[in-house]
Formats: structure tokens, sequence, C-alpha cells
């Protein structure tokens, strides 16, 4: 037996050997304790600062010191329960999580439950959802937790069955062995199991040559909940008295309620209940929906400027400009230089942004799909004026977030409603809020400048400037608090994510990459990827130009400077399965390359079909444009715990990549973007999305799980990019590149109305 559990505290703690705790419980309950971790920002001599450490590591060690509070609970129905301290969101983590607890206790997977737990601010750091972080994170103390269990499990059946437990077996949550060959339910022993008091034991976990569970294929645990309508998300569940609410927005972003004309009448339509002015708008609180957006269509406002008024892309485009950090003098040697665009985008979750609340006058109650919710939790209780222990913060699962769900202004808004009307409310933002109001991925512009001599390439540096990203969220606080141990230096939040997700895969002699923030008029967010889409997309397409000057082929240039062997396995794969350098029809090509981040590795190849024929073919949705056609996908993430998840998430992110290098853009002029929902919003539809699509899981040599959620996103984008330049003859340079012209009629804005302080008209209060 790979696993043994010992009473005898910390001694023999070695490599698979950890501490984990029994707590005092009426059943078993047990944890993982562990300290900080050796080595978490100091690694092998490199001018890399990700190859020292990254953001992920950064969040590891952080959650690290709150990893003991995270507990497996078994009952005595047999059923295994985790309470998982990050967001589901689609991502498959509860999935991958039930995984790791069904290996370590040999319990059938269908009898692990796991929930979402409420905001816990004892956690501190743990429940955040972040950066690719959970698996990353978890892997270890959840694996510990259930291994205690099982040891605890065994000494229990040892007594009751009266035979040694290096005599027992476990397995299907049965334990077996003794006089006979008896056996007994892990559930008839979680209450002899427990204990009155805390103990602390040492464990040593399965070897991975041992494994059955993690690492295979496993279908998702909510998928039939899922496709047959009957999984719960905020908006699904029955809280007594809470009713259908939305809110009337400016017409710019940002904007505030001056003056309400006609709060009376809108009082007396059908189905309203309560209708007052709030700090993001008009409030809107009836039977339901469709009556709260009959009521919101009819309320006219006059409303003050909003943070971004009169601004359009150009304007912006030009804030950036004079911006943009210096890239130093001209080097001697020959040179590419370019710079690039990328424009605002939509996270465009599937669910809408919205949230439930009670707000009473000693206490609060809040449902919400959230990732941030101890911030969450604070922010509502600084807003109530309620101490925290009054307010309580539910997370639910959520439809989809690609970052959107880091912020709780859903949550936030909800309390503020539920406070001015004195009841319960379900807010929910109508699709055009989320375009219009929402958070969106900053627009950027990234120049790069790469020196080569002969075929060496002596420099490369890029200077990224963007409208600042809001880390408000949480991160912000992480980077705070282990400050002194960053090899970063003092420099801004932005920044220091900034530098410890960006990595250089390539030789390329002395490389710099800075950022430059301006404009905080806009709700923008860390949407998937963050800073890494623009910014390899930018690279790569200079790749593409590098190995044009020297002759080379750009699959060969790129292996044959690749710093990293896990990625040049990657490319290989992705060059061997896709065909690379196949003969194809003038307007089509092939485009590859190359992205690693938090652990991981992944190459992308991708085929796409630019001939007039296929640009100019009427779509049903009003769009016209290239097609990928194909796409091959190479990805290691060290140890993959679901290889399943891993593919579909490495799919959803090239639909991203695909989305941000051709259709998928935020037109913002006067103040407001023009997208008001996805008929206009045009993100990877079935026409463009490719035919053929091959997702390879490389071999590992890691042993550990890298993070995957984001990964693939950056890759995809860039190789779609290489692939519209060598098809078309022409580096693309701003992003996406239908995004010159605007192929739809906006949806109008609310206008306002005249402001006369004498027309008897009601008041915003």
């Amino acid at each position: 037996m790979s696993e043994s559990v010992s009473e005898s505290g910390t001694s023999g703690i070695g490599r698979r050997r950890f501490l984990g705790y029994v707590l005092a419980a009426p059943t078993l309950v047990t944890a993982a304790q562990l300290g900080p971790a050796p080595g978490a920002v100091a690694g092998i001599p490199s001018p890399e600062v990700t190859e020292l450490v990254d953001l992920n590591d950064v969040m590891t060690a952080a959650a690290l010191p709150t990893s003991n509070l995270i507990t497996v609970e078994v009952g005595s129905d047999g059923t295994v329960s985790f309470a998982l301290p990050r967001a589901e969101v689609g991502q498959g983590i509860t999935t991958s999580t039930a995984m790791l607890i069904a290996e370590e206790m040999d319990v059938p997977l269908d009898r692990v439950r796991v929930t979402q737990a409420d905001a816990r601010p004892e956690l501190v750091f743990n429940q955040l959802t972040g950066a690719s972080n959970t698996t990353i994170s978890t892997y270890t103390p959840i694996r510990v937790a259930a291994a205690v269990a099982r040891g605890r499990l065994l000494r229990a059946a040892a007594v009751e069955l009266g035979a040694a437990v290096g005599d027992l077996t476990l397995k299907a949550g049965v334990i077996t062995g003794g006089a006979g060959g008896k056996s007994i339910g892990i559930g008839a022993l979680s209450e002899k199991a427990a204990s009155g008091e805390p103990q602390r034991v040492s464990v040593e976990l399965k070897e991975r040559r041992e494994f059955t569970v993690i690492g295979t294929p496993q279908n998702r645990v909510d998928a039939l909940a899922a496709v047959t309508g009957r999984k719960k998300f905020a908006m699904d569940l029955d809280v007594p008295d809470a009713r259908p609410t939305m809110v009337c927005r400016p017409p710019t972003i940002n904007g505030r309620v001056r003056s309400v004309a006609n709060l009376g009448e809108v009082r007396a339509m059908p189905g309203v209940t309560d209708v007052a002015a709030v700090s993001t708008g008009v409030a809107v609180r009836a039977e339901t929906f469709g009556q709260c957006i009959d009521a919101v269509r009819a309320l006219r406002v006059s409303w003050k400027p909003g943070s971004a008024e009169g601004k359009s892309d150009e304007t912006v485009l030009r804030e950036l400009r004079a911006a943009e950090l210096p890239l130093g003098l001209p080097p001697v040697t020959p040179s590419v230089e370019a710079t690039f665009t990328f424009h605002f985008r939509s996270n465009s979750a599937l669910e809408p942004n919205c949230a439930i609340a009670d707000v009473r006058s000693d206490r609060a109650e809040i449902w919400s799909g959230l990732k941030a919710p101890i911030v969450a939790k604070q922010a509502i209780a600084a807003r109530l004026g309620l101490p925290q222990s009054a307010v309580t913060v539910h997370v639910t699962e959520g439809g989809g977030s690609f970052g959107r769900k880091l912020f709780f202004d859903a949550a936030l808004e909800a309390a503020e409603i539920s406070e001015e009307f004195g009841k319960p409310v379900k807010l929910m933002w109508h699709r055009a809020d989320d375009a219009r109001q929402g958070r969106t991925h900053p627009m950027a512009i990234s120049r790069v400048r790469a020196a080569y001599l002969g075929k060496t390439v002596l420099s490369y540096r890029q200077r990224h400037t963007s409208v600042a990203t809001d880390l408000g969220h949480g991160l912000g606080e992480v980077f705070t608090a282990l400050a002194a141990r960053l090899p970063v230096g003092d420099i801004g939040f932005s920044e220091t994510f900034f530098q410890l997700s960006q990595s250089m895969p390539y030789d390329f002699g002395v490389d710099s990459r800075l950022l430059s923030e301006t404009d905080k008029g806009f709700n923008t967010g860390s949407m998937r990827n963050v800073y890494s889409p623009d910014v390899t997309c930018a690279r790569e397409l200079i790749v593409d130009r590098l190995a044009a000057k020297m002759g080379k082929d750009p699959f060969e240039f790129r292996r044959d400077l690749l710093r990293d062997d896990r990625a040049r396995a990657a490319l290989d794969k992705a060059a061997e399965v896709g065909k690379w350098g196949r003969a194809m029809p003038d307007g089509t090509a092939q485009g590859i390359a190359v992205h690693s981040e938090y652990h991981s590795v992944n190459a992308v190849l991708v085929e796409i079909d630019c001939r007039p024929e296929t640009v100019d073919r009427p779509i049903r949705d009003g769009v016209t444009g290239p097609r990928v056609t194909k796409a091959v996908i190479a990805v290691d993430v060290g140890l993959a715990v679901n290889p399943r998840g891993l593919e579909a998430q490495m799919m959803g992110c090239l639909m991203d990549g695909i989305a941000q290098t051709l259709t998928s853009s935020l037109h913002l002029r006067d103040g407001h973007f023009l997208e008001a929902s996805w008929d206009n919003y045009f993100y990877t539809r079935q026409w463009n999305t490719p035919p053929e699509l091959e997702i390879i899981v490389m071999p590992t040599t890691t042993g550990k799980p890298g993070g995957a959620g984001e990964l693939g996103v950056a890759a995809s984008m860039a190789a779609v990019a290489c692939a519209y330049g060598r098809a078309t003859g022409t580096m693309p340079t701003s992003f996406p590149i239908n995004h010159g012209t605007l192929s739809f009629e906006p949806k109008p804005t609310v206008p306002p109305i005249p402001q006369s302080p004498s027309d008897g008209r009601d008041q915003a209060r």
C-alpha cells in the first residue's frame, strides 16, 4: 500500500509525506497542514523573472498559510463532501477536485460532493479564483486532507473488523479485511473515525504510478444537470420574496442620474412594486423580468456626464500613443519594428451579470457567482455600514466568467437596491448593460522592435501601452502582502502583474517588456489571459517577420530559437499533426505560434481561408470575413488531472483566440460602446469555427499540474494572426481585423431629456 498513516507527529516527513489534521467533529473531518513553500520565490539563475517566480507562484504562496482551513468531510451515508473555496464558472474545477478526493480516498467519483464555499474571510487569499491557479494551489492540500481521512477510516475499520490496518483494503468506499473477509462501508465508520479534539497526523500520498483516477479522462460531474437544465445558477435560486429587478442605466459609461421625469407613472405600471434612483441608475423591481424591462424602457431620465464622456476609439488611441514608453535609441544593426493596436473587447460571459440580495437593518445575505467573494463581502459590509460578521455571501456556480466574475458589481448593486427598497431583490443586468456598462478588456497598443545581425537576434524590446486594467478585485492585495519577496522591485500592481505573467520563450538576446497604463475612466477587467493575448500576438507576428528577413521557415526559426524543451516538443507535435508546410491554394495559409505561462506550454497551428469568395460570402448574421478551417493544439500542462477537461479548456481558448483576431470588439463612440448584445458583438460563430480540430495532450515530465484555464488564448490568437498575414501577404496590425468596418446598425441609447428646474417633474429621490 503506497499510503501510510502515522500518529507520530512530524517524524519521517519527506518528499511524499505531509502533515494533516483530524478536526474535532461528530463525523470525520480532515484538513491539510502545509507550511511556507521552500523556494517559492527563488529558482535557477535566469534573466527571465518568470523563471524565478511567476504570478501563479505568488498566488500559490499567498494561499498556502490557510490551506489547513480547507476540509474534507465523510458523511454517514458514505458520501465525501468538500466545500471548494474557488469559483466554478464552467472551467470544470468541481470535477477535477472530486477526482483528487476520489483518488486519495479510493471512493467512487459519484460519491464525492463538491459544493461552493461561502465567503470565508479567514481563508484570506485562498478564496480568490484567477490566473489559472486553482488546480496548482489546491492539488496537494486537497489530497493531503483526503489521505488523512482515508487513514482514519482504515484505523477505525481495523478496530471494527478486528484486523491490522496493513491487512485492510479500501476500494470503492468499502473497507475489506480480517477474518472471513468482512467488509464495512466508510459511511458506517464516519462517526467512529471522528475525533473529539484536533489531532495532527502524517500521511504519505499515492505515487503517480498508482493513480487510477487522476490523469484519466472524466466527464464533468455536473454535465447531466447542465444539459438538462437542472443545474442551479444565481437566477434559479428560490429566495423568499426576491423579486425580479433591473436598472435603467446611463447612455454613457458611468453616467449618473440627474433627475427622473416620470417616477410616479412608472411605479403605477403593471407588476411594478418599487422604483428608485440608485448610484448606478434607476432601479425597478417588479413581478416579472418582462415587466422590469417595460418599466426601464418607459423611464425618462436626465443624466449627468460619465467618466468617458465624448471619448471615441480615435481619442483613446491618441492617449495611448502619448503614454507610450520609449524604445530607446535605434539599433545600429538591421531591425524589424511595428506597432499593433488592440481594441476594446467584452468578457461576454454566457450568464448575464446577476445577484440576489436580502438586506435588513441588522444583516444582509447575498447570492452570486463570485471569484473574489471575500473582497465582495468586505465591500458590501462597508457600503451598508454593517459589520462583516453580519453579511453572508453565498457563492453560486457561474455560467462563464473569462475574468468578469472577479468583479462583484452586481452583488454590490443588488445590496444597495435591496437596502433602498427594504425588500429582497433578484437583480439581473440586461445583455446590453454588460456590453455597454460592464467590464471590458482595455484598448491597447504594443510597439515591438527586434534587432538582428545575420542569423542571430540581438535584442527584443516591447512597450505595451494600455487603458488601465482594474485590479481592485483582490489580486493587488496579494502583491502587497508578498511585496518584499517579489523580484520585481517597487512597482505598481499592474506592472507587477505584467512582469509576473509575461515571458520570452526564445533566445532573443537582450529582451525587455514594459507596461504603461493610462486613462482610468473605463470599467476594465482581467479578461481571460489578461495581457498575454495582445503581447504574444504582437511578438509572434514579429517572429514571422524576423524569419522572413533571415530567409527561414517560420516553424524552423521558432524551433531553433526556443529555449525550453517542453515548448519545442509541443511545437514539433503541432507541426507534425498539422502537416506544417503542405501546399495550399493562394489566399489560404498556415500559421503557428507558441506560448508558455504558469508552468505550462502550448503550440497552436491553424489554417485560414482568406480568398475573396470566402471573405465576400454573405453570412446570415451580416458578418463576412476569413474563416479558420483547421486547428491543431499541442498542450503540456504538466500533470493533467482531467485530460478531457483540459481538451475542453483548449477548445474554448481557441474560440477566444479566433474571436479576438478576426471579429470581436467594442466600438467606442461619444462615451459609449455601440455593441449591445451578441447579435452585434461578433464572438466566434459556427461559420468561422474550424471543422477540423485536434487537441494533443502532451506526455509530461514534471509530475505536477500547471495552469490551463487561460493558456491557449494567446497562442491561438497569435497563430490566427500569423496565418492571416501569410494568406494575405500583409501583416495585420489592428485587431480584430474587421474593427474598421461597422457591419451593423447600433441600437440607440436612451436620449437625455431637457432639464428644467421649474417644470414640476419628480426628482430622483
